[in-house]
Protein backbone atom coordinates (compact mmCIF):
# COMPACT_ATOMS: atom_id res chain seq x y z
CA UNK A 1 0.00 0.00 0.00
CA UNK A 2 2.48 2.52 0.97
CA UNK A 3 4.41 1.93 -2.42
CA UNK A 4 1.20 1.98 -4.43
CA UNK A 5 0.25 5.70 -3.03
CA UNK A 6 3.90 6.52 -3.78
CA UNK A 7 3.46 5.95 -7.27
CA UNK A 8 -0.40 7.21 -7.58
CA UNK A 9 0.67 10.95 -7.49
CA UNK A 10 3.72 10.34 -10.04
CA UNK A 11 1.06 8.98 -12.18
CA UNK A 12 -1.13 11.77 -12.13
CA UNK A 13 1.82 14.03 -12.43
CA UNK A 14 2.54 11.97 -16.12
CA UNK A 15 -0.79 12.10 -16.96
CA UNK A 16 -0.98 15.64 -16.80
CA UNK A 17 1.98 16.55 -18.88
CA UNK A 18 0.80 14.17 -21.52
CA UNK A 19 -2.27 15.67 -21.78
CA UNK A 20 -0.84 19.15 -21.71
CA UNK A 21 1.15 18.09 -24.71
CA UNK A 22 -2.23 16.61 -26.80
CA UNK A 23 -3.72 20.01 -26.11
CA UNK A 24 -0.20 22.27 -27.14
CA UNK A 25 -0.88 20.34 -30.45
CA UNK A 26 -4.23 20.24 -30.90
CA UNK A 27 -5.32 22.16 -34.06
CA UNK A 28 -6.78 25.08 -31.43
CA UNK A 29 -3.30 25.42 -29.97
CA UNK A 30 -1.89 25.55 -33.40
CA UNK A 31 -4.02 28.30 -34.44
CA UNK A 32 -3.34 30.21 -31.15
CA UNK A 33 0.02 30.19 -31.95
CA UNK A 34 -0.42 31.43 -35.56
CA UNK A 35 -1.82 34.33 -34.28
CA UNK A 36 -0.04 34.87 -31.04
CA UNK A 37 2.59 36.99 -33.41
CA UNK A 38 -0.37 39.35 -34.21
CA UNK A 39 0.76 39.79 -38.09
CA UNK A 40 -1.82 41.16 -39.95
CA UNK A 41 -2.37 40.76 -44.11
CA UNK A 42 -3.10 43.23 -45.72
CA UNK A 43 -4.66 41.32 -49.36
CA UNK A 44 -4.69 44.03 -52.11
CA UNK A 45 -7.40 42.53 -55.12
CA UNK A 46 -5.77 44.12 -58.28
CA UNK A 47 -7.96 46.56 -60.08
CA UNK A 48 -11.60 47.40 -59.56
CA UNK A 49 -14.52 49.77 -60.66
CA UNK A 50 -13.91 50.86 -64.34
CA UNK A 51 -10.66 49.23 -64.56
CA UNK A 52 -11.06 45.65 -65.63
CA UNK A 53 -7.26 45.19 -65.83
CA UNK A 54 -5.26 43.23 -68.93
CA UNK A 55 -5.74 44.80 -71.96
CA UNK A 56 -8.53 46.14 -74.17
CA UNK A 57 -10.71 43.03 -75.80
CA UNK A 58 -10.38 40.89 -72.92
CA UNK A 59 -12.96 38.82 -72.45
CA UNK A 60 -12.08 37.59 -68.53
CA UNK A 61 -12.49 40.59 -66.57
CA UNK A 62 -9.36 40.65 -64.13
CA UNK A 63 -10.79 42.77 -61.43
CA UNK A 64 -13.06 39.85 -60.72
CA UNK A 65 -11.16 36.70 -60.94
CA UNK A 66 -8.43 38.80 -58.56
CA UNK A 67 -11.64 39.96 -56.14
CA UNK A 68 -12.55 36.73 -55.99
CA UNK A 69 -9.31 34.88 -54.66
CA UNK A 70 -8.52 37.76 -52.64
CA UNK A 71 -11.56 36.82 -50.31
CA UNK A 72 -11.00 33.04 -50.67
CA UNK A 73 -7.55 34.14 -49.12
CA UNK A 74 -8.94 36.11 -46.53
CA UNK A 75 -11.30 33.57 -45.49
CA UNK A 76 -8.97 31.09 -45.13
CA UNK A 77 -6.25 33.34 -43.07
CA UNK A 78 -8.95 34.90 -41.04
CA UNK A 79 -9.92 30.88 -40.00
CA UNK A 80 -6.29 30.57 -39.46
CA UNK A 81 -6.13 33.17 -36.83
CA UNK A 82 -4.41 35.95 -38.73
CA UNK A 83 -5.75 39.55 -38.57
CA UNK A 84 -6.35 40.38 -42.73
CA UNK A 85 -7.31 43.73 -44.21
CA UNK A 86 -8.30 44.06 -47.73
CA UNK A 87 -7.63 47.43 -49.78
CA UNK A 88 -11.09 46.48 -51.27
CA UNK A 89 -13.82 43.88 -50.61
CA UNK A 90 -16.30 44.88 -53.48
CA UNK A 91 -15.84 45.85 -56.97
CA UNK A 92 -15.16 49.88 -56.45
CA UNK A 93 -11.88 51.21 -57.77
CA UNK A 94 -9.01 52.07 -55.14
CA UNK A 95 -5.78 54.55 -56.15
CA UNK A 96 -2.32 52.73 -55.94
CA UNK A 97 -1.29 55.55 -53.43
CA UNK A 98 -4.31 54.56 -50.98
CA UNK A 99 -3.66 50.89 -51.21
CA UNK A 100 -0.01 51.42 -50.12
CA UNK A 101 -1.06 54.11 -47.84
CA UNK A 102 -3.52 51.12 -46.00
CA UNK A 103 -0.72 48.77 -46.20
CA UNK A 104 2.06 51.24 -44.58
CA UNK A 105 -0.72 52.06 -41.89
CA UNK A 106 0.03 48.53 -40.07
CA UNK A 107 3.24 47.61 -38.08
CA UNK A 108 4.38 43.80 -38.38
CA UNK A 109 2.28 43.58 -41.33
CA UNK A 110 2.72 41.77 -45.11
CA UNK A 111 1.50 42.48 -47.81
CA UNK A 112 0.16 40.45 -50.67
CA UNK A 113 -1.04 41.91 -54.03
CA UNK A 114 -2.87 39.38 -56.50
CA UNK A 115 -3.20 39.81 -60.14
CA UNK A 116 -3.52 37.65 -63.59
CA UNK A 117 -1.41 38.25 -66.59
CA UNK A 118 -2.19 39.33 -69.93
CA UNK A 119 -0.23 39.58 -73.19
CA UNK A 120 -1.05 39.81 -77.14
CA UNK A 121 0.25 36.43 -77.21
CA UNK A 122 -2.50 33.98 -76.39
CA UNK A 123 0.52 31.20 -76.12
CA UNK A 124 1.76 33.00 -72.95
CA UNK A 125 1.06 30.76 -69.99
CA UNK A 126 2.77 30.66 -66.78
CA UNK A 127 2.89 31.88 -62.99
CA UNK A 128 5.11 34.78 -61.86
CA UNK A 129 5.97 36.00 -58.39
CA UNK A 130 7.27 39.84 -57.49
CA UNK A 131 9.41 41.71 -55.13
CA UNK A 132 11.38 44.58 -54.67
CA UNK A 133 13.11 44.81 -51.47
CA UNK A 134 15.37 42.02 -49.54
CA UNK A 135 12.93 41.71 -46.66
CA UNK A 136 10.26 40.30 -49.03
CA UNK A 137 12.19 37.96 -50.94
CA UNK A 138 11.20 35.03 -48.07
CA UNK A 139 7.48 36.10 -48.34
CA UNK A 140 7.51 35.72 -51.93
CA UNK A 141 9.77 32.74 -52.49
CA UNK A 142 7.55 30.59 -49.89
CA UNK A 143 4.22 31.80 -51.76
CA UNK A 144 6.07 31.14 -55.00
CA UNK A 145 7.56 27.64 -54.40
CA UNK A 146 3.65 27.15 -53.03
CA UNK A 147 1.42 28.46 -56.16
CA UNK A 148 4.07 27.03 -58.79
CA UNK A 149 4.15 23.84 -57.23
CA UNK A 150 -0.36 23.67 -57.01
CA UNK A 151 -1.23 24.79 -59.85
CA UNK A 152 -0.93 22.97 -63.69
CA UNK A 153 0.48 26.46 -65.23
CA UNK A 154 4.31 26.92 -65.84
CA UNK A 155 6.83 28.49 -63.65
CA UNK A 156 8.09 31.57 -65.02
CA UNK A 157 10.06 32.38 -61.94
CA UNK A 158 10.66 35.08 -59.31
CA UNK A 159 11.06 38.17 -60.18
CA UNK A 160 12.48 41.43 -58.70
CA UNK A 161 10.99 44.42 -60.20
CA UNK A 162 10.00 48.13 -59.10
CA UNK A 163 6.07 48.06 -59.09
CA UNK A 164 4.57 50.84 -57.43
CA UNK A 165 3.10 49.04 -55.03
CA UNK A 166 6.15 47.08 -54.40
CA UNK A 167 8.43 49.88 -53.65
CA UNK A 168 6.36 52.53 -51.81
CA UNK A 169 5.28 50.01 -49.43
CA UNK A 170 7.62 49.71 -45.80
CA UNK A 171 6.49 46.09 -45.37
CA UNK A 172 7.12 42.69 -46.99
CA UNK A 173 5.76 42.82 -50.38
CA UNK A 174 4.93 40.31 -52.99
CA UNK A 175 2.68 40.63 -56.04
CA UNK A 176 1.77 37.39 -57.81
CA UNK A 177 0.30 36.98 -61.39
CA UNK A 178 -1.78 33.98 -60.87
CA UNK A 179 -1.46 33.01 -64.66
CA UNK A 180 -2.50 34.32 -68.41
CA UNK A 181 -6.23 35.03 -68.57
CA UNK A 182 -5.21 35.65 -72.13
CA UNK A 183 -4.34 32.21 -72.78
CA UNK A 184 -7.50 29.82 -73.10
CA UNK A 185 -6.29 27.04 -71.10
CA UNK A 186 -5.42 29.82 -67.97
CA UNK A 187 -8.38 31.45 -69.01
CA UNK A 188 -10.40 28.53 -68.19
CA UNK A 189 -8.68 27.46 -65.31
CA UNK A 190 -9.07 30.85 -63.33
CA UNK A 191 -13.39 30.77 -63.93
CA UNK A 192 -13.21 27.81 -62.11
CA UNK A 193 -14.67 28.26 -58.50
CA UNK A 194 -12.41 25.21 -57.58
CA UNK A 195 -9.57 26.24 -59.08
CA UNK A 196 -9.37 30.08 -57.49
CA UNK A 197 -10.07 28.16 -54.24
CA UNK A 198 -6.18 26.08 -54.74
CA UNK A 199 -4.65 29.41 -55.81
CA UNK A 200 -6.14 30.96 -52.03
CA UNK A 201 -4.95 27.81 -50.30
CA UNK A 202 -1.40 27.82 -52.02
CA UNK A 203 -1.03 31.78 -51.45
CA UNK A 204 -1.82 31.01 -47.72
CA UNK A 205 0.43 28.12 -47.48
CA UNK A 206 3.36 30.46 -48.44
CA UNK A 207 2.40 32.88 -45.77
CA UNK A 208 2.09 30.56 -43.41
CA UNK A 209 5.84 28.97 -44.98
CA UNK A 210 7.25 32.78 -45.02
CA UNK A 211 9.53 31.96 -42.47
CA UNK A 212 10.81 28.52 -43.65
CA UNK A 213 12.48 30.20 -46.24
CA UNK A 214 16.86 29.28 -46.31
CA UNK A 215 18.36 32.94 -45.97
CA UNK A 216 19.81 34.15 -49.02
CA UNK A 217 22.48 35.49 -46.32
CA UNK A 218 23.15 32.57 -44.58
CA UNK A 219 22.72 28.50 -45.04
CA UNK A 220 20.91 28.86 -41.49
CA UNK A 221 17.34 27.79 -42.18
CA UNK A 222 14.67 28.53 -39.22
CA UNK A 223 13.51 25.84 -37.49
CA UNK A 224 9.65 25.29 -38.88
CA UNK A 225 7.58 22.29 -39.90
CA UNK A 226 8.85 22.82 -43.69
CA UNK A 227 11.56 23.76 -45.02
CA UNK A 228 10.88 26.01 -48.55
CA UNK A 229 14.34 26.55 -50.54
CA UNK A 230 15.25 30.03 -51.84
CA UNK A 231 13.57 30.19 -55.12
CA UNK A 232 15.82 31.21 -58.20
CA UNK A 233 15.06 34.82 -59.11
CA UNK A 234 15.49 37.57 -61.65
CA UNK A 235 16.48 41.35 -61.30
CA UNK A 236 14.88 43.27 -63.97
CA UNK A 237 15.32 46.46 -62.06
CA UNK A 238 18.42 46.40 -63.83
CA UNK A 239 18.33 47.49 -67.52
CA UNK A 240 20.91 48.81 -69.77
CA UNK A 241 20.61 52.09 -71.26
CA UNK A 242 20.12 50.61 -74.41
CA UNK A 243 17.35 48.50 -73.53
CA UNK A 244 15.65 50.99 -71.90
CA UNK A 245 15.88 53.58 -74.99
CA UNK A 246 14.58 50.27 -76.74
CA UNK A 247 11.81 49.79 -74.52
CA UNK A 248 10.91 53.66 -74.66
CA UNK A 249 10.42 53.60 -77.96
CA UNK A 250 8.43 50.77 -78.15
CA UNK A 251 6.15 51.80 -75.38
CA UNK A 252 5.43 55.32 -77.13
CA UNK A 253 4.46 53.50 -80.58
CA UNK A 254 2.41 51.02 -78.65
CA UNK A 255 0.61 54.45 -77.12
CA UNK A 256 0.05 55.83 -80.69
CA UNK A 257 -1.65 52.92 -81.49
CA UNK A 258 -3.65 52.36 -78.12
CA UNK A 259 -4.53 56.26 -77.50
CA UNK A 260 -7.86 55.50 -77.57
CA UNK A 261 -7.73 52.81 -74.91
CA UNK A 262 -5.31 54.05 -72.96
CA UNK A 263 -5.35 53.24 -69.05
CA UNK A 264 -5.20 56.32 -66.47
CA UNK A 265 -1.88 56.67 -64.92
CA UNK A 266 -3.10 54.87 -61.62
CA UNK A 267 -3.34 51.70 -63.37
CA UNK A 268 -2.86 48.62 -61.61
CA UNK A 269 1.00 47.76 -61.17
CA UNK A 270 1.24 44.71 -63.78
CA UNK A 271 4.24 42.22 -64.38
CA UNK A 272 5.73 41.51 -67.80
CA UNK A 273 6.62 44.07 -70.86
CA UNK A 274 2.97 45.21 -72.00
CA UNK A 275 2.21 46.45 -68.46
CA UNK A 276 3.94 49.83 -67.61
CA UNK A 277 4.37 50.34 -63.98
CA UNK A 278 2.03 51.65 -62.00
Amino acid sequence: MPTSCCCRPRFFVASALVTLLACANSPAAQKSRVSSDNLTVVIDAGHGGHDRGGIPGQRVAEKDMTLDVAQRLRNLLAASGYRVVMTRDSDVFVPLPTRVAIANSYRNAIFVCIHFNATQRRGASGIETYFYTRDSLPLASAVHYYVTGGAPSANRGVRRRGYYVLRKTGIPAVLVECGFLTNPTEAAYAQSASYRQKLAEEIAAGVRGRNSVGSPLSSTRVATSETIPLQPYMDQTKVSSSERRKSKRSHKKSARKKKSSSKSSNSEARASSIHPEG
